[in-house]
């Protein structure tokens, strides 16, 4: 799998596909989750996303079972100094309020890096852009982190360009680490105009041309869709019931079967193909599977094109 620098000099190494953990030590089990670790890692990657709070938000768990369940499978095979790994503060679980104050942001390092079980974060973020905290106080705190080592490099999600700007403006005024990255809901459909996605927010032609000027790197969530793409007991999100998306998948079909591949490992290429940094989640070994199988095809210009000028 191919490498790519990540961080404000580089100082990062990550494979071009990120492998997420979400429901991983909540709906999916230990044994599953490493195997399917297991499988990401036989393929090249190294680049894990996680967050403090996984899996608050399923009822029976109480957030942190994700970090817990990475760093029992680290533990076991003695990878850690291989992988990278990202986590998350600002959304809320158990006794901790939504925000992203420095208390906040500060206290919830320290118990992702000891649930983690590592001495440093490699890319730690604020999970959604809380504007009740003036960025000064967000980036002051995650410089802290930096500065002692607990933390390598910062990165936002749920954010907007002009956001970023203001926060990159913070930083270069006082000396602050800058934001190496931007997590951000982003698939090969186009959402509707006036689409809300509550919390999330999705990427738009602003961020695309924003993270280009600026060379910040995009990851992307929510690539698939939840098998949207796939399977036909799984209708598009409303956002994407448009007919925009009609042609768009159109297009997507033609290429997966021009390439014998599925809509899926195409959605991953044509990310990928842009420069973009896909999350790929999976509750089954065969999920992972899938996935990974997008390395073996190659999109041309031709098809590039076909599907990047699909839709209205």
């Amino acid at each position: 799998m191919k490498r790519m620098p990540l961080g404000n000099d580089g100082e990062l190494e990550v494979s071009a596909i990120c492998q997420g953990t979400d429901h991983f030590g909540s709906r999916v089990d230990y044994d599953t989750s490493a195997a399917i670790l297991d499988r990401y890692v036989a393929a090249g990657g190294n680049f894990l996303d996680t967050s403090n709070f996984y899996a608050a938000y399923i009822q029976g768990f109480k957030g942190g079972e994700s970090e817990a369940l990475i760093a029992k499978w680290m533990k076991e095979r003695k990878n850690r100094n291989a992988l990278v790994i990202g986590t998350k503060v600002g959304c809320p679980y158990q006794d901790v309020p939504m925000g992203a104050g420095a208390k906040i942001i500060e206290a919830e390092a320290e118990k992702s890096l000891k649930r983690l079980g590592i001495e440093t974060i490699d890319m730690y973020y604020t999970h959604l852009d809380d504007r009740s905290v003036p960025f000064e106080e967000q980036l002051e705190a995650m410089d802290k982190l930096v500065k002692a080592g607990k933390v390598r490099c910062i990165g936002a999600c749920n954010i907007k360009a002009w956001r970023l700007e203001e926060a990159r403006c913070v930083s270069r005024h006082n000396g602050f680490v800058q934001h190496a990255c931007v997590e951000q809901r982003y698939t090969y459909l186009r959402p509707k105009p006036g689409a809300n996605f509550g919390g999330q927010v999705s990427t738009n032609s602003d961020l695309l041309d924003y993270c280009r000027h600026r060379g910040l790197q995009l990851i992307a969530y929510s690539p698939l869709l939840y098998g949207a793409y796939v399977r036909e007991d799984r209708p598009l999100p409303p956002q994407y019931q448009h007919p925009d998306s009609e042609a768009r998948m159109k297009a997507l079909r033609s290429v997966a079967e021009e390439l014998d591949a599925t809509p899926n490992q195409v959605v991953i290429a044509w990310l990928m193909h842009r420069g973009v940094i896909p999350i790929i989640g999976a509750s089954r070994v065969e999920q992972i599977a899938e996935n990974l199988g997008c390395l073996e095809i190659e999109l041309s210009d031709e098809m590039m094109a076909a599907l990047n000028q699909a839709g209205a």
